[in-house]
């Protein structure tokens, strides 16, 4: 039984399907973390559906937090021993360190929020305690910065 030939997509069709840019995917190639992209007899690179699941997961990874170097770094080891034996381990450990950056993050902005809360309440104080310039009891060279 002979295989249906796969579907291909110019750059600009896969550009679209994956929504990245047409040079964002060139620099993809040029790092390594795409490597399927055939070429066509004028030059012209030809994207598959395995691209198209590819470049998928790449910005599922970015959205992960996961920088370029980190795909890049997984992608080598999955070269060397094709399988997911030892990326899988490499990945986790990648994104409990992601996910203790982002508790760290949000402990410093809820601490941020706080303070500026705080902040908002002494001026409130401020304004109310302070006549208005406006105020006709005034002199006006009772107010302070």
């Amino acid at each position: 039984m002979r295989k249906a030939p796969e579907e291909t997509y110019s750059i600009g069709e896969i550009s679209r399907t994956v929504d990245l840019s047409q040079r964002t995917i060139r620099y993809y190639e040029e790092i390594g973390l795409l490597h399927s992209v055939r070429r066509i007899e004028n030059g012209k690179r030809v994207y598959t559906d395995h691209d198209v699941r590819r470049l998928k997961f790449i910005n599922r990874l970015k959205v992960l937090g996961l920088s370029l170097a980190e795909m890049v770094d997984l992608e080598k080891i999955y070269r060397k021993q094709r399988n997911n034996r030892e990326i899988l381990p490499k990945l986790l450990e990648i994104l409990d360190e992601r996910a203790t950056q982002i508790d760290d993050r949000i402990a410093q902005l809820t601490s941020l929020k706080k303070e500026i809360r705080e902040y908002q309440q002494r001026l409130r104080s401020k304004v109310l305690e302070e006549p208005s310039r406006d105020d006709p009891g005034t002199t006006g060279k009772e107010m302070r910065p």
